[in-house]
């Protein structure tokens, strides 16, 4: 077994000897078998009722464990980070269960695009039980299947590349690179948000980490995307623009193919406008 994976089962094992403890998820790389030699573990513990410092510090002292960081609960969730005695480090997601549920039912029910709600519904998609298998398996069986209203308002959402990069002939000759770049990354990121919308995928980092591997999931995607998407962020800036741009151009098509109802008139002319 994977180092990573048998440390996690070791600490859960920490975890679930609290009774406050309901669930526990193994997220992260380590649930998709993504791991690398930089990745670290990354735990979801759900709580029946709000944890205490010391329901937090027990396991940690029980890894005999050094504190990176520790965070009391802002935006409904708590974390920390430490590393064990053999130098694993974890990172710690507490949340109540209560929260998970709303946080899931906000994405599949009531259809919010929330980067971050969105991240811990693909947590749950792809990663691992650990404990409270019962409640896991309710959770994945509420995200299993993709809302196509999800879809429509991740497409309206990132139609919109903004007024800057209508501007991105004037920043290039006034040579505004931080702006202009800067404009560059923000269209990428709105490629990679209709793209993630039309093959109904839940965003899983809020800056797209392991950007590549996600692209691979992907049945509809221009061709050779992630080469794509780099070479525009390390080359010429001139011929990175005309790149950027027949991105946006192959993306938006099929975006069309699937729902062109979605893609009117107003969006198109919008689209090729440039200052």
């Amino acid at each position: 077994m994977d180092k990573l994976k048998q440390k996690s089962l070791e600490m859960a094992a920490f975890y679930k000897q609290n009774p406050k403890v309901e669930a526990i998820l193994l997220a992260g790389s380590v649930s998709r078998g993504w791991q690398d030699e930089h990745s670290d573990i990354e735990l979801h513990i759900l709580w029946n009722e709000p944890p205490s410092d010391e329901d937090r510090l027990a396991p940690i002292e029980k890894a005999e464990g050094e504190i990176l960081s520790f965070h009391p609960y802002e935006d409904e969730e708590w974390s920390e980070a430490y590393l064990t005695n053999d130098g694993v480090k974890l990172e710690i997601s507490s949340f109540l269960t209560s929260s998970i549920d709303k946080m899931i039912e906000d994405v599949v029910i009531r259809t919010e695009t929330d980067y971050d709600k969105q991240c811990i519904a693909a947590s749950v998609y792809y990663g691992q039980s650990l404990f409270g298998k019962e409640k896991i398996t309710q959770l994945k069986n509420t995200v299993h299947t993709y809302p196509e209203e999800l879809t429509k308002e991740m497409i309206l959402e990132n139609l919109d590349f903004g007024n800057r990069w209508h501007n991105r002939e004037a920043l290039l000759d006034r040579q505004d690179w931080l702006m202009l770049y800067s404009v560059i990354c923000d269209v990428e990121k709105k490629l990679l948000g209709l793209l993630f919308g039309l093959n109904k995928m839940y965003i899983h980092h809020p800056a797209f980490k392991w950007l590549e591997k996600s692209i691979e999931l992907m049945d509809d995607r221009p061709s050779n995307l992630y080469e794509r998407l780099s070479d525009i962020l390390s080359g010429r800036i001139e011929k990175s623009l005309e790149d950027l741009n027949t991105l946006v151009e192959e993306t938006i098509t099929l975006v069309e193919m699937q729902y062109p109802h979605l893609i009117n008139s107003e969006i198109k002319k919008k689209l090729k406008y440039i200052k």
